[in-house]
């Protein structure tokens, strides 16, 4: 399986830190944000990876993560995306590394405790579909909320006002070669994005989404309360002491 880090945006709800820099490359307790979800890849024993990119700092990812060697990879591969398209629209730039081959895509703001081999292991012997990591938050209604019945998952709504469940949709997603036809179909959405919750509903109305509940702590960092959280579960987790 390949590995996709979605590392794009403005960040402008983190300015005017992002105003001299990517939001990825701000720091989250003693390491640059990216690194977390690219070690969540390779402890997951995904090697083959693409970072997508953007904005005018893009070249600081090639002169802070090289070809990935302190990762222990051979090669790390890099993309450019132009403007601000949305998740799904990152996404597409991914095609041609991905080459009809299985991906595992994560947000780069995205900060995991604990492993996701285990669903990626089940992914790998799921004939075909999708397969998304869910997480029981108190706030749901900051995020895409799954609503369950039974042992499937029978559709997602993003940032509902009334939630179905507390079941979030973290950033972390698993799909088969047919990912990139069923992006080429969506049309932008209110925000004048292409939605990662479109192409995961398109995988549910298909009855091929898969889920995993994830095991530990689990937050973005895309705000200054949640980059906040972040940096003290991190620190916590390494008994760090004030």
């Amino acid at each position: 399986m390949k590995g996709i880090i979605l590392a794009g945006g403005t960040g402008s709800r983190l300015y005017p830190l992002t105003k001299i820099t990517n939001k990825h490359l701000l720091p989250i307790f003693d390491k640059p944000m990216i690194y977390y979800p690219l070690q969540t890849l390779v402890e997951a024993g995904i090697k083959d990876i693409l970072l997508v990119t953007g904005g005018r700092n893009s070249g600081d990812f090639l002169r802070l993560l090289a070809n990935g060697k302190e990762f222990g990879l051979a090669h790390l591969n890099y993309t450019y995306q132009e403007g601000e398209g949305g998740i799904a629209d990152a996404l597409a730039l991914a095609e041609h590394f991905a080459d009809g081959e299985k991906i595992c895509v994560i947000l780069g703001d995205n900060i995991l405790e604990g492993s996701i081999r285990e669903a990626v292991d089940a992914f790998e012997r799921q004939a075909r579909g999708a397969r998304i990591l869910l997480k029981e938050v108190p706030d749901a209604e900051r995020f895409g909320v799954a609503e369950i019945k039974g042992d499937r998952i029978v559709g997602i709504e993003e940032k509902p006002a009334r939630p179905k469940s507390h079941s979030a949709v973290i950033g972390v997603y698993m799909y088969d070669g047919t990912v990139f036809d069923k992006v080429r179909t969506l049309v932008p959405s209110g925000r004048g994005e292409l939605e990662i919750t479109d192409v995961n509903n398109a995988y549910i109305r298909e009855g091929t989404m898969t889920f995993s509940h994830l095991d530990g702590w689990w937050t973005d960092a895309g705000t200054f309360e949640s980059l906040l959280r972040a940096t003290n579960l991190v620190a916590q987790s390494r008994g760090a002491k004030a």
